[in-house]
């Protein structure tokens, strides 16, 4: 019976996840119809413009209960992928009756007021010609936590039938139960904290993560038990989420990132990636140490197309690594330069990391493109030269290949896999960095361009967007999911007196300018180890915004050394996530041994790269302010 239910539940999400990816669709074709319009007719309208950033609203809410579903809620897999299969069921039983049903049913009862209210007032768009019922945007809040509850319950169910040693699961919710207990007494007396609650939160937050509880669920779950175990804060403190909430989903910015998702996901399973480092590999082959380059230099193209770090890293280990190695490529240098290009997309524009900072630091994201642009092509430079300096004195690790292809035809070849992907790089980047488009619309244009380029390469088909817009509605979900945790948990961060706490210290004696970007930097590359960039983005980028206004910190610039601080953390051992990527894609071509040899160099031209944007900060200005 039970399983049957679970059953039901299931389908409930997978239909609105379905929907969701419909509405991607539609999302782009309007965003791209409504700049067309604008930009060639003078013709523009606010309730299309209003529709678009309700379909994106939809798009992530009723995404989260499909990315549930199939457990896209990202997680630190450290240990957890070691664990038992009872083991992984008792911790995601344990993580939907703790984290996600608690928190979402707090945030229903507060969603549902605010939808009220909307609607007692008739609530409308305060924009002439605007979209009327602005309550039913504000009521697909109240559905997607509601299927959220339902997907977890769902969850539950399914774990429990899955798990073998029931006995496990009574005993460790029987030690639930009793820690529960012991902090009730504790509260009901005014027992004090023994450590300050700040330092509380980041430790309990961290010891979940390393756990393998989902990322987004802890850092709502830590705000809600410590806005009832606090008495300074109180649940009230979190009835200003939905609002908050609201106020992300009318955001234009963050609507870019579904897009310019759902235009790499097109990329990927077009077959450029493929088709270019063929290519370019007979181009650089007949170069010691040429296929390496080849692969740095498709890596780039990569990053400035799709953005998606860990498809980057799959792509290219599926494809390059096997040549590299039939080639008598050392596999450490095989292994890094994989790892170190892949991950190009941290930096190189349209990157979601800096749509992500320039939303958290309320800054232009075209101008953080732009400034992104000297350090892309100086790491592109630092990786290249390393390559030849290395394969001349070695001349083993990366030996020349001898092609009879006549080399006016490969170069003729390469010109047709490069100039497609370079012209679609250009129109998008382009339109942003000549102020003519806006981020979301360039990305829409994108998905075009997407699917044209497609549709050159003879790949495009209705299974690839099928699979791109639901892979979409996956990703945006998890990303959003953890923004709305992390918004939770800097609300009750900030009433502890988190914020009050971290300005205090810098604008004491021991802090000044530099102290803090070493410290900054120092706590976000450690930090980088084990949590992706969007946590960070999400929670520790907050903090430190006011610090940097107040210490007078250029924050483009600041905000270019949190990407590049974040890429080289993606690729040190042992939690680098593209290591991770690697060793998954390529099995047992090459050794964790060799991935961990072949990544520190770049590691290290990762970190000279930093020291010099450290240095000379009027580098990232080269392309205008």
């Amino acid at each position: 019976m039970s399983k049957q239910f679970s059953y039901y539940l299931d389908n409930i999400s997978k239909y609105a996840g379905y929907l969701a990816a419909i509405f991607v669709a539609i999302l782009s074709l309007l965003v791209a119809y409504d700049a067309s319009m604008r930009y060639l007719f003078s013709s523009g309208s606010i309730a299309l413009q209003e529709i678009e950033w309700h379909l994106f609203d939809m798009v992530f809410l009723l995404g989260l209960s499909y990315a549930l579903k199939h457990d896209k809620h990202v997680r630190v897999d450290i240990f957890f992928e070691r664990y038992s299969q009872d083991t992984r069921m008792i911790v995601q039983i344990l993580s939907m009756l703790l984290l996600v049903i608690p928190f979402s049913l707090l945030f229903l009862n507060d969603a549902f007021d605010m939808t009220m209210q909307s609607y007692v007032q008739n609530e409308v768009s305060s924009d002439p010609g605007g979209l009327t019922h602005r309550w039913f945007i504000k009521a697909m809040l109240v559905l997607g936590f509601v299927l959220l509850v339902l997907q977890a319950l769902s969850e539950v169910l399914k774990a429990y039938h899955r798990l073998e040693n029931k006995m496990a699961l009574i005993k460790t919710l029987i030690i639930v139960a009793l820690v529960a207990t012991l902090i009730y007494i504790a509260w009901f007396n005014r027992v004090a904290f023994w450590f300050d609650p700040v330092f509380l939160m980041f430790a309990m937050a961290l010891v979940l993560l390393m756990l393998g509880f989902q990322v987004a669920f802890v850092f709502a779950g830590v705000a809600l038990f410590f806005a009832l175990i606090a008495d300074e804060v109180g649940l009230g403190v979190l009835e200003m989420l939905p609002y908050r909430v609201y106020g992300i989903m009318g955001n234009v910015t963050l609507m870019a990132v579904p897009l310019f998702i759902f235009m790499g996901l097109i990329l990927e399973k077009s077959k450029m990636a493929e088709g270019l480092l063929l290519s370019m590999a007979k181009l650089f082959g007949s170069v010691r140490g040429g296929l390496a380059i080849s692969v740095v230099l498709v890596g780039a193209i990569l990053a400035a197309s799709t953005g998606i770090v860990g498809a980057s890293v799959v792509m290219m280990s599926l494809i390059a690594l096997p040549l590299m190695l039939k080639h008598n490529y050392s596999p450490a240098l095989a292994s890094g330069s994989i790892a170190a290009s892949g991950t190009l997309g941290q930096l190189i524009p349209p990157s979601i990391v800096l749509i992500i900072l320039g939303d958290q630091m309320h800054l232009s994201v075209g101008d953080l493109f732009r400034a992104a642009v000297v350090p892309g092509l100086l790491l592109i430079g630092l990786y290249i030269v390393y390559i030849l300096v290395l394969s001349y004195f070695s001349k083993e690790t990366a030996p020349a290949i001898v092609s009879d292809e006549p080399y006016g035809e490969i170069v003729k070849e390469a010109v047709k896999e490069i100039i497609p992907p370079l012209l679609l790089i250009g129109v998008v980047l382009g339109s942003i960095f000549a102020g003519i488009a806006s981020p979301s619309e360039s990305a829409a244009i994108g998905v075009l361009g997407a699917m044209l380029l497609a549709m050159y390469k003879k790949t495009f088909s209705f299974s690839m967007i099928r699979y791109a817009a639901i892979e979409t509605v996956k990703l945006t979900a998890m990303i959003f999911m953890i923004l709305i945790g992390a918004t939770a948990f800097s609300l009750v961060f900030g009433e502890l007196g988190g914020g009050d706490m971290a300005m205090n210290f810098f604008t004491g004696d021991q802090g000044d300018v530099w102290t803090f970007i070493f410290i900054a930097m120092l706590v976000i590359f450690l930090l980088g180890f084990f949590i992706d960039f969007i946590e960070i983005a999400f929670v520790v980028v907050p903090i430190l915004v006011p610090i940097v206004a107040m210490l007078g910190i250029d924050p483009i610039w600041f905000a270019i050394l949190i990407a590049m601080n974040l890429q080289a953390s993606f690729l040190t051992p042992p939690f680098g996530f593209a290591l991770f990527y690697l060793k998954g894609a390529a099995g047992d071509k090459v050794s964790t041994g060799d991935i961990y040899r072949g990544v520190v160099p770049f590691i290290g031209l990762q970190l000279v790269a930093l020291g010099i944007i450290v240095l000379f900060p009027e580098l990232i200005y080269l392309f205008g302010e």
